[in-house]
């Protein structure tokens, strides 16, 4: 088996795409896996902002965790009908696009890419981070751990859609398990003691001192942060070709499931938390532990099921970037299709999924995290916004969407994708004003570089559209064979494959020689009875013999000046430029030869003109 097929699956044909499609089970992992992790680092992020109040920062989440799950029930609803309006797949892009305007759909587009690239970095070093909390002494291979996590499901995502769910099945389903029995053991623990229960292992006490009062402020930069729970939610509705016959029946299903595991975890661990006196501990101080550490602990102790649920949601969360890995690829194609970025994006590989996507995710993600060090208090500041920008604009393109097609339940569909639109575009200005100050202006400087870029990449397809549009006829006057240039090194295999195939394209035939101290002598004398005498047996045009002199003994140079002075002295003819050169049955023996043919061939290219042909004459080593 090749080593291809072991690592990235076997090609499969076009006919086999049915055969890759999944259902509501598959799904869950596939599109839900960021969305469910972020139960574990949602919660946390708000009330490590809270740690100022104290016991009343326990109290205080409750109410801001029930704003985030209203704000998630409205956009789920809202994302269901986004769901049956564009079942081929109607991710923030294609609505904005279709609805509101070209600019607004690449805005959308831009801060999807954005939000993608983060969720891949920030997921990756929040599990290595949580690795390395439970084991110190792996801290300084932080780095180098997460760029290994990312080469794997890298890996695993280009053997495309199916075999990704099989895999990232096991992980997602123990997560959502054993946090769905603390959460149910807590609960019942609580109602048993009259809402009062009594930890097996006490949590830490809040730090002496703490006096702050629960300022609106305070307030809402934990709501900003607890908000991160909702990357991803998007997923579903942008990979809606994914899921098996009735493809929207599946894949509301799968959202649905996703959207009510997240608000049972999100409500559960924080009406617990509030339950047990639980709050946060500071990250950057010594005996630091997360919020769901301590929880855990409080309800089911630190034995065996207390490892196990914290080694689920470290796997998962160093996994959850597997939902970018899902989605990164089809907006890139959705975008490649209106000609904003390189057609590349748009071709299947041999997975039937868009490689060059995961790609160039992989490549994004890595570049972050190599720039901040695997570190996740570093990342989280830019995380979010372009998430709830492009719910914002999804849930407005919604709404002109029922405005012009009308129907029986248009009012209230463009009522609820109204309220969806209303509710994420505050929650934007919250997220940017209260992370403004700790990187969120990196954020808004990117998204608008991305949209020039794209603007830029639609203005070149467009005018190269222009120059190559014909609708003529092929014109063959004054049609003439080419002027065949062959340069020739010395007289070889490879040189007499050149010059042969040469004569039967052209009768104009010139063999080219660069006086560089190498075989000049040999070529010019045997010249006669090697070619000459051969041709004229035959009766076939003589092929001439020019010989360039190079005293600083460059070779490509004084080749490529002499086929531009070629074609300015013959304005009515093409030059055909025959490039001889070996090609090894072993890639990794093309090192040992002079890349001089690949030069010539890409200074032709650069300083050439249409009258200028290269043509490969390639002669395969058979001792290889």
């Amino acid at each position: 088996m090749k080593l291809s097929d072991l690592l990235l699956g076997k090609p499969l044909a076009t006919r086999d795409e049915n055969a890759e499609r999944i259902g509501p089970a598959e799904g869950i992992p596939i599109f839900g896996l960021d969305a469910l992790s972020s139960a574990a680092y949602g919660p946390e992020a708000a009330m490590t902002l809270l740690i100022p109040l104290g016991v009343a920062g326990a109290a205080a989440v409750w109410p801001i965790t029930l704003s985030i799950v209203v704000l998630l029930v409205i956009v789920f609803f809202s994302y269901t009908q986004t769901i049956d309006a564009y079942q081929s797949g109607g991710g923030s892009y294609t609505v904005a696009h279709e609805n509101l305007g070209a600019f607004w759909g690449l805005l959308a587009g831009a801060a999807l890419m954005i939000d993608y690239i983060l969720v891949v970095a920030v997921g990756i070093s929040a599990g290595v981070g949580a690795v390395v909390s439970a084991l110190p002494q792996l801290q300084q291979h932080t780095l180098s751990m997460c760029l290994a996590i990312l080469v794997v499901i890298t890996l695993v995502n280009l053997r495309g859609v199916r075999d990704t769910g099989l895999v990232f099945l096991l992980p997602t389903y123990l997560f959502v398990g054993t946090l769905l029995i603390v959460i149910g053991v807590g609960l019942v623990k609580a109602l048993a003691n009259g809402g009062h229960p009594i930890p097996i292992v006490a949590p830490p006490r809040p730090a002496a001192g703490v006096t702050a009062v629960a300022g609106l402020w305070l307030l809402l930069k934990a709501f900003a942060s607890g908000c991160t729970a909702m990357t991803g939610v998007e997923a579903v509705s942008n990979g809606v070709k994914a899921f098996r016959e009735p493809t929207a029946r599946n894949a509301k299903l799968s959202l649905t499931v996703i959207i009510s595991l997240l608000i049972v975890m999100l409500a559960g661990i924080a009406w617990l938390a509030r339950s047990y006196g639980i709050v946060a501990t500071d990250p950057g101080a010594p005996g630091y532990d997360s919020v769901l550490s301590i929880l855990i602990a409080a309800v089911a102790g630190r034995g065996w099921f207390y490892y196990l649920t914290i080694g689920a949601i470290l796997l998962v969360l160093a996994l959850s970037a597997n939902t970018a890995f899902a989605d990164f690829p089809r907006l890139c194609r959705s975008i490649a299709f209106d000609r904003y970025l390189p057609h590349s994006f748009a071709i299947r590989g041999r997975r039937l999924i868009h490689t060059q996507g995961v790609y160039v995710l992989a490549g994004f993600a890595a570049v972050l995290l190599i720039i901040f060090g695997g570190i996740t208090d570093r990342l989280i500041p830019l995380f979010a916004i372009g998430a709830f920008l492009a719910f914002t604009l999804s849930q407005a393109g919604m709404v002109a969407h029922w405005r012009r097609v009308r129907g029986p339940h248009s009012v209230y569909s463009m009522l609820l994708n109204g309220l969806g639109a209303t509710v994420t575009a505050i929650t934007v200005g919250v997220v940017l004003v209260a992370k403004f100050a700790e990187g969120a202006w990196i954020t808004l400087l990117l998204i608008p570089s991305l949209l020039m870029v794209m603007k830029w990449v639609r203005r070149h397809y467009d005018r190269v559209g222009e120059e190559i549009l014909s609708s003529q006829p092929l014109d063959l006057v004054g049609v003439k064979a080419p002027i065949v240039v062959v340069p020739v090194d010395r007289w070889s295999a490879v040189s007499r494959h050149g010059l042969r195939f040469a004569l039967s394209v052209s009768p104009d035939v010139i063999g080219l020689h660069v006086k560089s101290g190498e075989h000049t002598g040999e070529l010019e004398k045997e010249w006669c009875k090697l070619v000459e005498t051969p041709v004229v047996e035959l009766g076939l045009p003589m092929p001439r013999l020019e010989i360039l002199e190079s005293p600083y003994r460059f070779v490509v140079l004084p080749i490529v000046d002499y086929v531009m002075e070629l074609e300015r002295r013959n304005p009515d003819r093409e030059i055909a430029v025959m490039v001889p050169e070996m090609v090894e049955r072993r890639w990794y023996y093309q090192a040992l030869h002079n890349q001089r043919g690949n030069l010539l061939k890409g200074l032709l290219y650069l300083k050439g003109s249409e009258r200028i042909m290269v043509i490969n004459a390639p002669w395969y080593l058979r001792c290889t």
